[in-house]
């Protein structure tokens, strides 16, 4: 069986009209066990994606080998904001009321065991692109190279086609962005915005720069599924990096963030990130979420 049968089908599909993030904490003395049988009924990994933190996998007495807290980066410069929970729910459509009313469905499924902490509702804007209207996820590796950077190998078992995934929820200063010029836009990027072209002589602080995925030693690919946040006149990136370990992310996070050479990304200039959490999305089994890796 492929990898690609083994996985949540919404890691690698292109990112939905529409999105919902759940994140969820386990309630004190709970037992999550019937909760989470109940919810691997429920989520198929195409509309639903589901992840669950060390916190909650440490709960139910199993260790998964890769899967850690995110504790921000030692010698960061820059503020890494780290929120640790326990579940995270993906909610993927076409229709924002129709995942108003999963999404309720969803919680009184989980109400018995788990607290429903924040709820994140994003968008694809512009055909894929950032708020700022650059393309997001323009060196997304392809075919199998995607697969190889997003899923556990055939190799790792019962883990096989499972995934890690770093999310971050990053504000975006409007304002500062829309006060820059066109040039200092599209070089705190690397690009230009209208064509998408990189800019050969940006800045070492340039994003592309900073996450070259294939200058780092071992090249550091992640599969990214980004989306546009927005409520009010405030707007950001729900940052969402798919990886078969999350070593990958951590070092282009720590290349961002001026801890490895004091460079930091010029992102920081207009945008920086409210949230931080880890988590390990489990494979999938005739159309629902297979945690027998965790005796379930």
């Amino acid at each position: 069986m492929s990898l690609a049968r083994l996985a949540q089908p919404g890691i690698l599909e292109p990112i939905p009209a529409q999105g919902r993030y759940l994140t969820c904490q386990l309630r004190m003395g709970a037992q999550p066990q019937s909760v989470l049988r109940a919810l691997a009924q429920e989520a198929d990994g195409r509309a639903t994606v589901a992840g669950l933190g060390e916190s909650l996998v440490r709960e139910l007495g199993v260790e998964l080998p890769g899967l850690r807290t995110f504790r921000g980066i030692d010698g960061a410069r820059t503020k890494l904001p780290a929120t640790p929970t326990d579940l995270l729910l993906w909610l993927r459509g076409t229709d924002r009321g129709e995942l108003l009313i999963r999404s309720r469905h969803l919680e009184a499924l989980l109400a018995p065991a788990f607290d429903v902490t924040d709820i994140t509702d994003a968008f694809c804007h512009d055909n894929g692109r950032d708020l700022t209207g650059y393309e997001d996820g323009t060196e997304n590796p392809k075919g199998d190279a995607a697969l190889a950077a997003a899923l556990l190998p055939e190799s790792a078992g019962a883990l096989a086609g499972s995934s890690f995934v770093a999310v971050q929820r990053w504000r975006h200063h409007m304002s500062r962005f829309e006060a820059m010029p066109r040039q200092q836009q599209d070089h705190a990027i690397g690009r230009e915005r209208d064509s998408n072209e990189e800019i050969d002589d940006a800045p070492e602080s340039a994003h592309v720069k900073r996450t070259a995925q294939e200058s780092f030693e071992p090249e550091a690919f992640v599969l990214r599924r980004s989306m546009p946040w927005a409520e009010g006149n405030e707007g950001g990136l729900v940052f969402t990096a798919f990886g078969h370990s999350l070593d990958a992310f951590e070092a282009q996070l720590r290349r961002m963030s001026g801890a490895e050479d004091g460079i930091t990304d010029a992102l920081y200039t207009f945008t920086e990130p409210e949230t931080g959490a880890y988590f390990w999305c489990p494979p999938v089994h005739n159309g629902q979420l297979d945690l027998r890796a965790l005796g379930l």
